[in-house]
């Protein structure tokens, strides 16, 4: 019976507000119903004697009994086909005028969720009436009206600009969380920062009013989050506390749906993700149906052990034919996000895609063409029948993203020539495209131009003007910009030869002349990206320093690092950094314990580049209850982090050995790095070859020095000679430990693993000579980055004197002889 008053519970309000009313028998007819054939039979009976009001109730009812049911089991499609829905949806249709505000939206809404079209006459006239009446409806209603606009496609509608402003005016008024996070994400496409600012503020105000087990409103704020692409860490934060709360209550949608919003804005929380494999591991034994597996197979496959995720395949292998069509490309990317290796899953699941090909829509296409490649399935046949679908949604399309997207994935097909649909489409959106977009399609491009195998013999003016095309319109966005946030947008997974051969230097103009705009919220950011292209800007890195120290106080602790990477990494030596080091430090200090442990690992090295080691950071990374934390938290990382921030480790270790030996830190990293020199390719390049050649020229025989020699601490020297206290090269007691092949191939014996090392005679010394290649230094300029001082000092360390050779003065004109480089390598090393 609740049941009951709860589906008519609105119907019940609105007739009851006026105070006592006529027994009305239609709606105890309604009321008592407790399946659709029956309000559908009440419909029938009722015709003429149907209200308003009755209409409402009763479609109120329909979508509230296909809400109440798994998803699998709903019949929209059966209530749609009935000839009494259609009845309904005449009368209301001819009533629109005579509805109450709240009543109108309302009954939208119900349509919409029981799939009436969009361009239906009733819905059309619907939202009409809805936009005369919009300044007065309260907030309730307008937020499930910017939902209806919404599942119509509308987010950059007028009407829906008129939405966010009528937002931004009664913002202070809104006191119900989930009324405003619902039209947070309605308007997210049309926020200014103004007004994102302040929905963030009432956001965190009214998380701490509402019920905590209200999981589905902080969800709603995280979204609002990825959807305006803006990190938020203090609100990130307030909700993540309210997802562990909530993790024995979460199941695998909601849970995939959290890592799935978290990844999109690179969030990583250490605590969340191990609560959640735990919460989803356990859900493996109940997830027996395609639809409730298919949700936890792509929440916890990418962070499941080898064991378990072997489980998993076996069982979606089980599952396989079951799967719907967007299952099944969920589970082609789950597995193409893990690397799996499982052909008889991956051409099970190509094989369901394969014979639903013709209902997904074109991002989809191109998704699936993505996720097989890198699987590499092997069906040309099939490729062949993705290539042309996407071309032929390629010449439909003029959404930018959508266009890029396509030309991305076509470009990774074995296509020898570029199809002239794309060139055309690219003229056809190019003006429109951000400079992500045009990254992208260029390298799009210049694959084409590697695959095209007469683009050697003749220059084609097809791919010639399409990149001076794509060039200009970069120039010209970045000399048009105005707002140093919106140009960091763009550039903020920019990479690649075309950026940095074309736009690199425009971009940093640009950056320059909006220096003025750089501020505490942007300093990050900024400096992110200046460590990413490698480039060392003093005026931008000065302004960072001087706004992030003054500011410090303002910026989230976890930013400090993105701060000061680009000084540690570019080696960037001023007072102003010098500042900088010690107020982010002083910053961070306090919250170390709220650090991602691989986050720590990180920041910790950067800082030991930089030559600071604050005792408080290294303690902590080197108790045994963190270490104990990073090894549970490594095994949910994607597999290029995870090999990353071992990596990290056992450097920060090895630094630590070296600088701090009072911190009494233990070096463990021997069997590591065992491992990885074992597994290293050891190959040497033409000119390390060159080199070897001639100094065994300069210091009187080959015998005199050694190439790849491995350290105390596994430093890998590229060579190694010893010179008395004459300064006479002195020979080896034994041969080298390994063997360059012709094709400058490296091979160790097991002695080479050993650290073995000739004692020197009194006097004497090691030289270790290093050729630094062009990734040393700064794209702009020769200035040293801050690894390969850290590496010459921890050598120096060891009793070494280092002999850099930067690839500028060996590959320079003036060393272009052979003797010139015999003179060049003598006064390097016998000085």
């Amino acid at each position: 019976m609740m049941f009951r008053l709860r589906c008519v519970n609105t119907c019940l309000r609105r007739l009851l507000h006026g105070g006592t009313v006529n027994r009305d028998q239609v709606l105890e007819q309604l009321r008592v119903c407790s399946a659709e054939d029956q309000v559908f039979d009440v419909v029938g009976k009722n015709k003429a004697k149907l209200t308003a009001e009755h209409v409402s109730c009763a479609v109120g009812m329909l979508w509230q009994f296909q809400k109440e049911r798994p998803e699998l089991l709903r019949t929209v499609d059966l209530i749609r086909s009935h000839p009494q829905f259609l009845t309904l949806r005449v009368l209301a249709e001819n009533k629109i005028a005579i509805m109450d505000d709240l009543m109108l939206v309302d009954m939208l809404y119900a349509f919409l969720r029981l799939n009436i079209e969009d361009n239906d006459s009733l819905v059309q006239q619907m939202v009409s009436e809805a936009w005369l009446r919009i300044d007065r409806l309260p907030m309730s209603s307008l937020s499930k009206f910017a939902i209806c606009l919404n599942d119509q496609n509308l987010h950059h509608s007028p009407l829906m600009g008129h939405i966010t402003s009528i937002l931004d005016q009664r913002l202070s008024t809104i006191d119900d969380a989930r009324i405003l996070t619902t039209l947070m994400i309605s308007v997210s496409s049309l926020v200014s920062p103004h007004l994102r600012d302040a929905l963030i503020s009432r956001a965190e105000k009214l998380l701490l009013t509402m019920n905590p087990l209200q999981y589905n409103t902080p969800r709603r704020m995280v979204q609002f989050l990825r959807n305006i692409k803006y990190v938020h860490r203090p609100l990130l934060e307030k909700c993540n506390k309210i997802f562990l709360l909530n993790i024995p209550r979460l199941d695998a949608e909601n849970i995939g749906i959290i890592l799935g919003l978290y990844q999109s804005l690179q969030f990583n929380n250490c605590d969340f993700k191990l609560a959640a494999k735990q919460k989803l591991t356990e859900l493996i034994d109940s997830s027996t149906d395609p639809l409730s597996f298919s949700k936890l197979f792509i929440a916890l496959a990418p962070i499941a052990s080898q064991e378990i995720r072997e489980r998993l395949e076996n069982t979606a292998l089980l599952l396989a034919d079951e799967f719907s069509p967007r299952q099944a490309l969920a589970i082609a990317e789950a597995l193409e996000e893990v690397q799996s290796r499982n052909l008889s899953l991956v051409n099970k699941i190509a094989s369901v895609i394969q014979k639903n090909l013709h209902v997904y829509k074109s991002v989809e296409v191109a998704r699936i063409t993505q996720a097989l490649s890198l699987l590499q399935y092997h069906n040309p046949e099939f490729f062949t029948r993705l290539k042309n679908i996407m071309i032929n949604f390629l010449q439909h399309s003029f959404y930018p993203y959508e266009v890029t997207m396509l030309i991305r994935v076509l470009s990774t097909l074995s296509s020898p020539r570029l199809d002239d649909s794309v060139v055309s489409k690219v003229d056809a959106v190019v003006a429109q495209c951000n400079l992500s977009e045009l990254s992208t399609i260029s390298f799009a491009v210049a694959k084409w131009i590697r695959n095209d195998p007469s683009y050697r013999h003749n220059t084609h003016s097809k791919y010639v003007r399409l990149l001076q095309t794509l060039s200009r319109c970069g120039h010209e966005r970045l000399q048009t910009a105005d707002r140093l946030d919106f140009v960091l947008e763009e550039l903020k997974y920019i990479s690649g030869e075309w950026f940095e051969e074309m736009l690199l230097e425009e971009s940093m103009a640009t950056l320059k002349r909006m220096v003025d705009q750089i501020n505490w919220a942007n300093a990050p950011d900024l400096a992110f990206f200046l460590t990413r292209a490698n480039y060392l800007c003093p005026p931008l890195m000065d302004r960072i320093a001087s706004v992030a120290t003054e500011h410090i106080d303002k910026i989230h602790h976890s930013s400090t690092y993105a701060t000061l990477l680009p000084f540690s990494v570019l080696n960037y030596d001023s007072v102003q950094a010098d500042e900088l080091f010690d107020a982010c430090i002083k910053r961070f200090t306090p919250h170390i314990r709220s650090f991602d442990p691989h986050l720590l690992v990180l920041f910790a090295y950067s800082l030991a580049v930089a030559d600071h080691f604050p005792e408080e950071l290294i303690r902590e990374i080197f108790s045994i209850d963190f270490l104990g934390k990073l090894d549970c938290q490594i095994e949910t990382l994607p597999d290029t982090l995870n090999m990353r921030t071992r990596l990290r480790l056992m450097e920060l270790n090895r630094a630590v050995c070296f600088e701090c030996p009072e911190f009494q830190v233990p070096w463990f990293h021997e069997r590591y790095c065992q491992q990885l020199q074992k597994k290293g390719n050891g190959s040497i390049s033409p000119v390390q070859q060159q080199i070897h050649k001639m100094l065994g020229e300069v210091l009187g025989g080959i015998n005199f020095v050694q190439a790849a020699v491995i350290t105390p601490y596994f430093y890998t020297i590229d060579f190694e000679c010893k010179l008395d206290k004459n300064l006479k090269p002195l020979p080896y007691s034994e041969p080298s430990t390994l063997q360059i092949s012709d094709r400058g191939r490296v091979h160790w014996d097991s002695r080479s693993l050993e650290n073995i090392r000739d004692e020197l005679p009194p006097g004497a010394q090691r030289v270790a000579v290093d050729f630094l290649d062009s990734k040393s230094f700064c794209k702009n300029s020769h200035h040293m980055k801050g690894e390969v001082l850290l590496r010459k000092r921890h050598l120096e360390i060891l009793g070494y004197r280092v002999v850099q050779i930067p690839h500028f003065e060996w590959n320079s004109m003036e060393l272009s002889t052979h003797d010139s480089w015999k003179e060049y390598l003598r006064k390097k090393i016998i000085r």
